[in-house]
């Protein structure tokens, strides 16, 4: 059965100025009733060139605990290496669906990988206004490059110099974050896998919609992963919830958005949040993001951190193998 993908969808709907039943949501969800539209309280913004480690690692522990998403400047990442990745995936979205469909996620795949547009179960049949393309970036051993388009020529070359310069910044934002629990500065990122982590990039696309008011880009959802390190483009779309409401995450040029994964919220048996976070579409414009996961191997187990753990402070979570808790996850099985 050939899947109609949300970019096609997207251009018969706009000459119809309404969208597909299947794509509007409930009234708690449809962001013109639930966008909080008063005080917005801006997300923590990081300089991670603060030569004072001992203070980029207290603000970084803090957002982790009170937001669980937080945006650095100043990462050390090229301006024209982020460019040079938007650029290329923008050029893959523009092909002709002929071309892009050469990259679609296999029917029968367990993997995730490929160009698709639905990812997990769909509550009550609601479709999110988004196509996709996974595929891992790092380790070498783990990447299949069947996935990654050969055009625009220059993909792979944009796509290996930016995960290059993102290791950097992930490994020192591990070492940031396990030193504010009170841990090792290694800890954290040994017990997500060390050099097994594996990092998987998705484009997200999400088209011009006649209805931004009525859909969602992305529901609302906590990551699975250990970190989410995230570029988008200008467009707004990024929202958070706290304090009951849903506030706009605003837009920084040459940011990286990062996200706390509901892996470190279990290691760190709650001190850190997993985010709550969905997006929304734009009337006129297209917005993209690039988030990339940082994933634990399949196999291993994660739980509470033993060293986190006393009579006062008792494990709040179980401990499960990752590839069991991404099954019970995507299919909306408590875990």
């Amino acid at each position: 059965m050939e899947i109609e993908r949300v970019q096609a969808i997207a251009f018969s709907s706009l000459s119809e100025g309404t969208i597909p039943p299947e794509f509007i949501r409930s009234e708690k969800e449809q962001p013109a009733i639930t966008t909080f539209h008063g005080y917005v309280p801006q997300v923590p913004t990081i300089d991670f060139s603060d030569p004072d480690e001992a203070n980029l690692t207290r603000l970084i522990a803090e957002a982790s605990m009170e937001w669980g998403i937080f945006q650095i400047v100043n990462h050390g990442i090229p301006f024209h290496v982020i460019t040079s990745l938007q650029k290329v995936g923008r050029e893959f979205f523009e092909l002709s669906p002929e071309e892009k469909e050469l990259y679609a996620k296999p029917p029968d795949s367990k993997s995730i990988e490929g160009y698709g547009t639905k990812l997990q179960k769909e509550v009550e049949g609601k479709k999110a206004w988004v196509d996709h393309l996974f595929h891992k970036v790092w380790p070498p051993s783990a990447i299949n490059y069947h996935f990654w388009p050969k055009t625009p020529p220059s993909y792979r070359d944009a796509n290996e110099e930016y995960t290059k310069c993102l290791r950097g910044v992930a490994d020192r934002l591990f070492s940031r974050l396990s030193l504010g629990l009170g841990l090792d500065e290694d800890e954290l990122k040994k017990s997500v896998g060390g050099d097994e982590l594996t990092y998987l990039l998705k484009i997200n696309y999400y088209p011009p919609c006649p209805r931004p008011d009525l859909a969602l880009g992305v529901v609302a959802h906590t990551d699975m992963s250990s970190i989410t390190m995230l570029v988008p483009n200008e467009v707004q779309g990024l929202q958070v919830f706290r304090d009951d409401h849903w506030f706009d995450v605003k837009y920084i040029p040459n940011a990286l958005v990062i996200h706390i994964g509901d892996q470190l919220e279990i290691l760190s048996n709650g001190k850190y949040k997993s985010v709550l976070h969905r997006t929304t579409v734009n009337k006129e414009m297209t917005r993209m993001s690039w988030p990339v996961f940082l994933e634990p191997p399949p196999e291993l187990a994660i739980g509470p951190l033993s060293k986190l753990i006393n009579e006062e402070n008792p494990p709040k979570y179980k401990e499960k193998k990752y590839c069991d808790y991404v099954y019970c996850k995507l299919n909306k099985i408590p875990q």
